[in-house]
């Protein structure tokens, strides 16, 4: 075997660094562990064990911190940890409007809602919308004269084009799409929640966050629909605030009773040489370790200083070795839990009293280098309406650059009227040559920066230096030009689990897995004997390296994720089947065991690529087109796909060359299975008429049913409206509930299937679901909350999902692009390797038979099993699985169909000639089709049992898919060759 050393090498390689993804997962298990012995119980003191972890070094060797090693560990999505995840959509036509200075032009204004419809209704983009409706409107109009001014003058003419015009408009937007994306990570780094996942979804003006073990649902929401306001103000000194902040502390002093803070002081500073130094030191940990007398004082210390316990005010060691407090802007620091209890004191109304009306206190938007520790800012207010001295709407521009010492930078650039009044607040920041002032810059009351002026900037341009990564200068860039384009985000669907609901995911997602798991063990190692347990031993590497690679590229394990994983073990005896038929082919010729071997590998090369390369292409198009859980289904299939290859085929057979070299006797059968699928010779296209008759009588009986039923049954995010999973104490009828339900509702429906259990219901609405009110939701929850409790019995809600008519429509058509490109692709695909048009037909006509039989036993069968069929996003991604099967088996067909007219010389066949090479294709290859199916089966009943209810309905799909997916392959993809041969044959008769 050529390569060996080098497949070796890289197995090595590749298992390095696996292990390295993976020791995050068992070092943050570790600290967790030890968390959860030091808290007994106690939810409040293990989160401060792990908050207090944070910094300090918990990774051998490479001395990484908690906090490090948890943002590299395998994040869990919210359906395994429970959470939230929501779609923002950022209005580009509030967007349009602000940059035509909210003209009322009613043409303008008509275009504009004229494209909001269109984007309703799933439209892609928005602004080749709004130009062509107004073009419409106003074919001689000229869009230049809305959108041009002073400001943009190096980006738009006043003479401009509206193609001109519509190309700015475009990158004006996919701008705002950028900086929304920025405020909004930092609205959710700020909130506090570990690895949030967010996602810009491309070609749309859409965002997608997932935030795992959040639970506080309206909190969220008005976190990320909140205004992003961008302000400039001045700033007071240190030394002007400590007096304030010494009355605030006495005051506390008299009438706090009681404290928490017996387990942390305040954080401190180290002495430094010189103010500027901006080191910390001495944050304790906790008291574990501690004796009792010190933990003592420290809570007595802590009742004569309350405020002091948990702020520690900025000083540093002067020339005279003196403490001296620092110069600057910043008042105090705290560690990142005790900023609340900070600024529950400064909310008190005592407290408030002692704060003078142009004293303003602000946390800085990140913690210190590597520590828990923010700085609080003291903000000048120089304004009677306490406004302040700037805002967004001054700036027009800023980009990130380098300075003449190739330092990251952010450059400014001001409105005329904002370049006036900068030039009067940087003159009297910088006055005192002795006692330079700060700038604070503020994007929703948190500090991003505080930069000393130096000198008076006269034009509007400027520059803002300091401790800047190219990354921090991009974010700031994107930051300061925030606020002069007004974009609302709004929630456009949502989808919460709950923590409860999140560990049965896990419990039952990890018992399929091990029974799946050992399921094909076993059937590998009865069927195939001693190579059966190579296969197994491949299998488990092969599992190492997808867990390890998707660790290592930061992927989102959800349950759809952990179906992937499942359904790849299935498929990952793919290879070794064909591999091992055709080796157990050549022993039947007479061969030795090492020649069977090298032309087993040999000859099952092509197939195994064919294969691969089309389950690869078709888990790549749903990483395209799907959203959430389906692309975390297509991520881990591709990554599956690929480590599968290698796994089941390079280093498997470094295993058999490395046995043969030892001499080991190695058997690929036992007395029961060596004579399996010996001497079939099924007439598959004699009888393709009849399977041609069967597959029209289910589809004609789905149409029946499709009739009665009234159509399919959609699932939430395909026709928009909002879903909850609700579990009862006691078995429930879906009449009565939807019953109460509806009249809550105002009437509207309330659609109520159960879910498995008689106790466990999903409740499908569309109640309120186009109202536009920010309190719609909790409306809708209200209402809900009041007809469930009229049903006189305990309830939970579990989940809750939302999904509006627009995100719906946008959906559906991402479906149909799917499947349509999917079936190009398939068609481009088998034309280039098999080089027959036939082929890539033949093919084609499979895969539109396959959805419209799976489609067909969900309408026969919708109503008759415990568990809803709703064709939903799920549903697409089990049809292009289906498709990949039918896929993969008949390119093995049509391999075996292209091997044999090598061996006879010839190019094709024709007559009756054909029709004996495409049966015997179809019975040489019979066993690798029906032991391969067999697999998969087996795992995909595996998880229909134990996979819980959440992905039920989808390995349903997946299920009756690989049953029409082995019989579509068989009867229908490559018989049908025959019938769309018939006129080339004639020809060639003639």
């Amino acid at each position: 075997m050529q390569g060996k050393g080098f497949i070796k090498f890289m197995a090595i390689l590749l298992g390095i660094v696996c292990l390295y993804s993976l020791s995050f997962n068992l070092v943050t298990y570790n600290v967790e562990k030890d968390a959860k012995a030091f808290a007994k119980g106690d939810v409040v003191k293990e989160k401060a064990y792990l908050d207090s972890m944070a910094s300090v070094p918990v990774y051998p060797v490479l001395g990484l911190t908690y906090q490090q090693v948890k943002g590299k560990e395998i994040n869990l999505g919210l359906d395994l940890k429970g959470g939230m995840n929501v779609t923002m959509e950022i209005s580009l036509a509030e967007l349009t409007k602000s940059l035509a200075n909210n003209t009322n032009d009613a043409t303008f204004n008509q275009a504009l809602a004229n494209a909001q419809t269109q984007m309703n209704a799933g439209g892609k983009d928005f602004i080749a919308s709004f130009v062509n409706e107004y073009e419409k409107l106003a074919p001689n109009g000229k869009l230049a004269d809305f959108f041009a001014n002073q400001d943009n003058t190096a980006l738009l003419k006043a003479n401009a084009s509206n193609a001109e015009v519509k190309s700015y408009l475009s990158k004006e937007a996919t701008s705002a799409i950028d900086r929304s994306f920025t405020i909004l990570r930092s609205r959710i780094d700020g909130f506090g929640m570990v690895s949030p996942n967010m996602q810009k979804q491309e070609g749309s003006n859409r965002i997608f966050i997932e935030m795992p073990g959040v639970q506080d649902k309206e909190r969220v929401r008005k976190l990320l629909q909140g205004s992003a306001e961008l302000q400039f103000w001045q700033v007071y000194q240190n030394e002007e605030v400590v007096g304030i902040l010494e009355n605030i502390n006495k005051t506390l002093a008299l009438t706090v009773k009681d404290t928490t803070a017996v387990a942390t002081t305040a954080a401190k500073p180290t002495d430094t040489a010189k103010a500027g130094a901006g080191k910390l030191a001495d944050i304790v940990k906790g008291t574990k370790g501690k004796d009792t007398s010190a933990t003592a004082k420290t809570a007595e210390a802590a009742k004569k200083n309350p405020l002091y316990a948990v702020l520690s005010i900025p000083t540093y060691t002067a020339e005279n070795g003196q403490q001296a407090l620092r110069p600057g802007p910043v008042v105090g620091w705290v560690l990142q839990k005790d900023t609340a209890k900070v600024n529950a004191y400064f909310a008190r109304a005592d407290i408030r009293s002692l704060i003078p009306g142009t004293l303003k206190f602000m946390w800085s938007l990140k913690p210190m280098d590597k520590t828990k520790v923010f700085e609080l800012y003291a903000i000048k207010a120089t304004s009677l309406d306490g406004k302040p001295d700037l805002g967004g709407e001054a700036v027009a521009n800023a980009r990130d650059s380098f300075d003449q010492n190739n330092r990251p930078e952010v450059t400014m650039y001001m409105t005329s009227d904002g370049a006036t009044k900068w030039k009067k607040i940087t003159a009297d920041a910088s006055a005192d040559a002795n006692n330079k002032k700060a700038i604070a810059i503020v994007l929703d009351n948190t500090v991003y920066s505080a930069p000393t002026v130096q000198n008076e900037i006269p034009n509007g341009v400027s520059s803002i230096s300091g401790s800047f990564t190219p990354e921090d200068t991009k974010d700031l860039a994107n930051i300061l030009k925030a606020g002069k384009l007004p974009a609302p985000a709004k929630i456009v669907s949502d989808y919460v689990v709950g923590p409860s609901l999140g560990q049965q995911a896990i419990d039952s997602g990890l018992a399929s897995f091990i029974i799946a798991f050992v399921v094909i063990l076993a059937f590998m190692a009865l069927y195939y004997n001693k190579a059966g347990w190579v296969a197994n031993l491949a299998l488990l590497i092969n599992l190492f390296f997808i867990m390890g690679v998707l660790a290592a590229f930061g992927a989102v394990l959800t349950l759809p994720g952990i179906a992937g994983i499942v359904l790849t073990i299935g498929l990952s005896v793919d290879a070794n089947i064909l591999i091992f038929e055709r080796v157990r082919e050549e022993l039947a010729l007479g061969k030795n065991t090492g020649t069977a071997i090298k032309e087993g590998f040999k000859h099952a090369m092509s197939s195994i690529i064919d294969s691969n390369v089309t389950l690869l292409i078709l888990g790549i198009i749903l990483g395209i087109f799907g959203t959430g859980p389906v692309r975390g289904f297509a991520v881990t299939l591709c990554v599956g796909v690929v480590t599968s290859f290698f796994a089941a085929v390079l280093i498997s057979r470094v295993i058999f060359e490395s046995m043969l070299n030892r001499k080991v006797n190695i058997s690929f059968d036992n007395s029961v299975t060596r004579n399996a699928f010996k001497n079939i010779a099924f007439n598959f296209v004699g009888r393709r008429k009849i399977y041609y008759a069967i597959s029209t009588a289910i589809i004609a009986l789905g149409i029946v049913f499709y009739i009665i039923n009234g159509g399919l049954h959609l699932g939430v995010d395909f026709k928009g409206g909002r879903t909850y999973m609700v579990t009862f104490d006691k078995p429930m009828k879906t009449e009565d509930v939807a019953q109460k339900l509806s009249s809550n509702f105002d009437g509207e429906e309330a659609l109520v299937k159960t879910a498995g259990a008689d106790n466990a219901l999903k409740i499908t609405t569309p109640f309120h679901i186009n109202d536009q009110d920010p309190n719609a939701d909790k409306t809708v929850e209200n209402a809900l909350r009041k007809g469930l409790g009229e049903l006189g019995t305990k309830y939970t809600i579990e989940s809750s999902q939302k999904v509006t008519p627009t995100i719906a429509s946008d959906i559906i058509y991402g479906a149909y692009g799917a499947i349509l490109f999917s079936c190009v692709v398939m068609f481009i695909y088998i034309l280039v390797r098999f080089r027959k048009w036939q082929y890539g037909l033949g093919a084609v006509i499979a895969l539109f038979h396959d959805v419209a039989l799976v489609l067909s036993f969900y309408t026969i069968l919708d109503g008759v099993l415990p568990f809803p069929l709703e064709i939903g996003q799920d549903f697409i991604a089990a049809i292009l699985t289906v498709m990949g099967y039918t896929m993969t088996e008949t390119v093995v067909v049509f391999d075996r169909i292209r091997e044999r007219l090598a061996e006879k010389g010839k190019d094709d066949v024709y007559g009756a000639e054909r029709d004996t090479l495409i049966n015997f294709a179809l019975n040489s290859t019979l066993s690798r089709t029906i032991l391969t199916s067999l697999t998969v089966f087996f795992v995909l009943i595996v998880i229909f049992i134990f996979g819980g209810d959440s992905i039920r309905g989808f390995i349903f799909a997946l299920l009756i898919g690989r049953i029409i997916g082995t019989y579509s392959s068989l009867c229908i993809s490559t018989p049908i060759v025959i019938d769309l041969s018939k006129n080339e044959a004639k020809k060639l008769s003639k």
